[in-house]
């Protein structure tokens, strides 16, 4: 178990699990200590039945500046490839924790998300930003490659040729162009943030969790597989589906002309 530290927060509340980057002076730069948390927080939202959608913000002005490269020094790695498992085994843990996760992932995007900051927020399924927000993938400008996943994420989002521009560049973008490219779903003003992306994460909540959990599991094998695989895998998945109680509610409500009442299993 990590030790407890106040520098990542997590709390449960009405279904939505939040987790907070809680280092505002330094622009919530990410630690070891703030690593360890940040797993077993997934972890515990993973395994909570009380938790339907998990959401990713940081507290202060800013999301993620990144790693913070002067604690992550105090344990500089002797070799490259001392550096490579510790990436594996530290690092890597977050987004190979989150590709198992089922449930819903939102990242409330507050402020500037930086390099590996950045590429936090592709790990996400969804993405909504403050008009404060701003994106860049810094690590060409200290001559590194993005470390934590962005090279997979990023051309999946926005294309081959833009993403390379933006690693190529590390160009930084505003709110409004990240939402043109669909690096985000949505932008809105920085006081109805908040408010816009748990309004978002309550319905999701309201929602049949068992569909909404094969549908994400279904879009991200889909992105992967080939058409004949998709077919396959989704043709297990609503024959399951068809015997829940959330399906025979939802077609009795339809019925009805009402609007169904979901037991959120």
């Amino acid at each position: 178990m990590a030790e407890p530290t106040s520098e990542l927060l997590y709390e449960v509340k009405d279904r939505i699990a939040t987790i907070t980057l809680n280092r505002p002076e330094k622009l919530n730069a990410f630690t070891n200590a703030m690593i360890d948390r940040w797993a077993e927080a997934l972890r515990e939202s993973k395994d909570d039945d009380g938790v339907h959608v998990v959401i990713l913000t940081g507290a202060g002005r800013a999301f993620c500046a990144g790693g913070d490269v002067g604690r992550m020094g105090e344990s500089e790695q002797p070799t490259p490839l001392d550096h490579k498992h510790y990436l594996w085994k530290q690092i890597h843990r977050i987004p190979l924790t989150l590709e198992e996760m089922d449930k819903p992932v939102i990242a409330m995007i507050n402020g500037p998300a930086v390099g590996a900051g950045m590429d936090m927020t592709l790990q996400c399924d969804l993405r909504i930003a403050s008009e404060e927000a701003k994106f860049c993938e810094a690590y060409v400008r200290v001559g590194l490659v993005p470390g934590d996943g962005g090279a997979w994420f990023l051309p999946r989002l926005v294309g081959t040729a833009k993403a390379l521009e933006l690693f190529w560049t590390g160009e930084t973008i505003d709110a409004r162009e990240a939402e043109r490219i669909g690096l985000v779903n949505k932008v809105v003003a920085a006081a109805q943030l908040r408010e816009a992306t748990y309004g978002l994460a309550r319905r999701i909540a309201d929602g049949p969790q068992l569909a909404i959990r094969m549908i994400k599991r279904a879009v991200y094998q889909g992105v992967r597989s080939d058409l004949r695989t998709a077919l396959d895998a989704i043709s297990s998945h609503l024959a399951v589906m068809r015997y829940t109680e959330d399906h025979k509610e939802g077609v009795q409500a339809f019925k009805e002309k009402r609007p169904p009442r979901f037991t959120g299993r």
